[in-house]
Formats: C-alpha cells, structure tokens, sequence
C-alpha cells in the first residue's frame, strides 16, 4: 500500500510541477498544476496528517480543474465569477472545516464535486466553441474530466467499501490524462511539440525519484515504516523531482549569488534557455504546409515572445527561408541561437514595413494602430495596462504611446488589433515562402 501511494504521489507531484514550470503566467497551466500539486500533498496527509487538511487538500483538485475547465472555455465573465465568487467562499468554507466545525467538512466536499460536475457541464456545453479553438487533444480531456468528475463523486459517496488511500490514489491516472492534455493544449498554442520534451522530464524524475528514494525504501523495508522514514521517503522524492523539474530557475538563482558580471549570468541564461527550448521546436511540420491560420496564430505567438530567444528557439518560425538567407549573408553558423536572432530582426523588419510613411514617430490615427500595437508593445515593450512593468525609462515618443494607449484604447481593442496586425505580418512571412516553393 505505502509503494503504491508513493508512487501516486510521485507521478502527481511531477506533473503539477512540470504544468508549473511551463509557463506559471499561463491560467490554465498554473490552475492545472496547483490541482495536482494539491492532489499529490492529499496523498500524503492522508495517511500521516491530521483529517481535517486531508480533506481540503483533496477537495481542492476539484476547485482547481473547474477553474480550468472555465478557462478553456475563454468566457472572461465566467471567470470572473469563479476567481471572486467561487474561490472565497471555497476558501471561506475550508478555514471553517480547518477549525473543525462539524457541517463545514461535508459542505465543502459537496462543493468540491459540484464544482468539478459543473466544470465538466460547461465543456460540454460550450464544446463547438472550444473544439473549433482547441482541435487537438480535446477527446482526451473530455474523456479524462468525465473519470475524475465520477472519481470524485466515488469518493464521496464510498462508506469504507475500499480503502480511502486506494481510492485516492486510483484518481491519478485520470489526473495524468487531463495534465496531459492540458499541457498538449499549450504546446499546440505555442507552436511546439510535446513528447521529446516531457518524456525527458518524466524519466529523469523518475530516475532520480528512485534513486534518492529507494535509499529511504531500503531502510524502511529493513527497519519496519515508521513514521519519521515514511516521512522522509515522500520528503526526498518530493525533493528530488522539484530539484530536477526546476532545475533551471534554480540554476539562475544560484548564478545572481555566484556571478557578478550580469553579462555572465545572462550568456548562461540564454544558453539553459535555448537547450530546454531545443526539445519542445517542431521539426516534422513544414511551414508550406500549415494553413493560413496556422500560419497567423505561430506569428502571433513569435511577436508576443519578441524579447525571449530561448522562446524564439523553439518557435517553428526559425525555418524560415528568409532567416537562412540572412544567417548566410552573414556567414555565421547555423545554430539555433542564431536563427532565433535572425528571426527577431525579421518580425522587426516587417512590423517596420506596417509604420506609415509620415516622417514622424508616433502617430494616432487609424493608419498608425497595427504598428503602434506592435511595435510599442512587443518591441518597446511598453505594458499600458500592467501595474507590474511600470517605466520609468522611456524616451519622449514612448511616453506619448503609453499615454494614448492607457488614455484612448481599451485593452480589448489593443488585443483586436494586434490580432488582426499579426495575421499581416504573417502574410507577408508566408509570401517569402511561397516565393521559394517551386
């Protein structure tokens, strides 16, 4: 039994964390991965914590994938709704069953399945919708969300006919399925492919899981289970995957310690970067062959990464044509830092191409608004409705654009027009390749 919860354990663990260490800015990824990072503490506190927190750790996967559902669905009033209306009085009615108030435990596993019931509704419910956004994987998850959400309803509704941590632990296959497809989503909106990448990260979790943890088994199976070894088997594999799924970000950390020379630290960066981006770049789908709109939503995706090469890296846009052309006008080698500087000067090149020609730097009216949405945004980088990226740096021309945007364009239109900006830039793209397609 303790094998098989840890093993649960580590496989939810992982793919909580590796949701995380895609993209945490990204909603749908980081609600995805918190539910399963939750998930897989349930496990543990379970068995060896006390069962108040055992229960809001296992009903608040539920919480998480509703939120996830409600995401893909893209109804911003929805989710609205579910982050201010639905979160505190989850949150509210788990501080009650944290304090032992008798009714507030069952209050919030109902909670936890209707929340999850009524995620799963909504999907199908606005299924043409997000199959027509979605495409891919979608199967998967509508499948995957059907078991956790009668999974769920088990587990609230078993009276001891099995074991509580059988249970549990039987949820994480459909939990893996639904990571999964979560994550082939954002690797489809990203332009990139999924397999390479998360099959490394899974045998070398996996890998060093065991090789850490079977340590702690080997005493526990020659020593008996006590708790203070049972505790630290779960420590160390939890350990040993955050260590390995992060290893990046962690590697930064060490180097602002380490390293003083900030152009240092940055080559090094850029580097750890581009080898994890390596995996994840499409390298079967050629650009001749995706369709226009294809073709338009991994241009979109390139601007909005304008200023990361190690997400440029993997971008299939790097095949362009033209980037060759430039790599060898300039005689360097083709190499994928290269080809992601390439591809940086030519989105500059064409959004350039977008500017009117007026002689002036900045202009208002209608003829300015794809380059201004562009350029000033991508480029500039100049964050009109962010309370984050404030600027103190800007020069007279950007601050007259940061004003007229927060002043005279709200942030849907900014949005309208940068779609519709990118599928010109795309075009133009796609024209270099048609022209080379014999």
């Amino acid at each position: 039994m303790l094998g098989l919860l840890v093993v649960a354990f580590g496989i939810a663990w992982w793919l909580g964390l590796y949701l995380l260490a895609r993209d945490p800015g990204k909603g749908v990824l980081r609600r995805a991965g918190l539910g399963l990072i939750a998930y897989a503490s349930a496990l543990f506190v379970d068995q060896f914590g006390p069962a108040d927190l055992a229960l809001v750790l296992t009903c608040l996967p539920a919480l998480a994938w509703s939120g996830v559902f409600v995401r893909l669905v893209e109804e911003v009033g929805l989710d609205r709704w579910w982050r201010f209306g639905v979160v505190p009085l989850f949150a509210l009615t788990a501080v009650a069953a944290l304090a032992g108030v008798g009714p507030a435990g069952m209050v919030l596993a109902g909670m936890g399945a209707l929340c999850l019931t009524g995620g799963l509704v909504l999907l199908l419910w606005r299924w043409p919708v997000v199959r027509r956004a979605r495409r891919a994987w979608l199967g998967v998850l509508l499948i995957g969300a059907v078991m956790v959400a009668l999974t769920a309803w088990l587990l609230l509704l078993a009276l001891g006919v099995l074991p509580r941590g059988l249970l549990l632990a039987a949820v994480v296959p459909d939990l893996m399925a639904l990571g999964w497809a979560i994550a082939a989503f954002d690797a489809v909106d990203e332009g990139e492919v999924l397999g390479p990448d998360m099959r490394r990260s899974a045998l070398v979790s996996g890998a060093v899981a065991v090789l850490f943890g079977g340590q702690v088994g080997v005493a526990i199976a020659l020593g008996g289970p006590a708790p203070a070894l049972v505790g630290l088997l779960f420590g160390t594999v939890a350990t040993a995957i955050l260590v390995q799924v992060f290893a990046t970000p962690i590697q930064s950390a060490v180097d602002r310690v380490a390293f003083r020379s900030a152009r240092l630290r940055r080559a090094r960066g850029e580097l750890r970067e581009i080898a994890d981006a390596l995996p994840r770049k499409d390298s079967v789908t050629g650009l001749a062959n995706l369709d226009e709109a294809e073709f338009a939503r991994i241009t979109r995706r390139a601007l909005s990464h304008y200023g990361d090469l190690g997400k440029l890296v993997s971008n299939p846009l790097v095949d362009l044509p033209v980037v060759e052309e430039r790599l060898a006008r300039r005689g360097v080698p083709d190499a994928p830092l290269e080809r992601a500087t390439e591809l940086k000067a030519v989105l500059l090149d064409s959004i350039a191409r977008l500017k009117p020609r007026t002689g002036e730097d900045f202009g208002t009216s209608e003829e300015w608004r794809h380059y201004n949405a562009l350029y000033f945004y991508y480029v500039r980088g100049i964050r009109p409705y962010s309370v984050r990226t404030k600027r103190t740096d800007l020069d007279p021309t950007g601050r007259r654009a940061l004003s007229w945007f927060v002043d005279q364009v709200p942030e849907r239109t900014l949005h309208n027009w940068q779609s519709a900006a990118a599928r010109i830039v795309a075009a133009d793209l796609r024209a270099g390749i048609d022209e080379t397609v014999p």
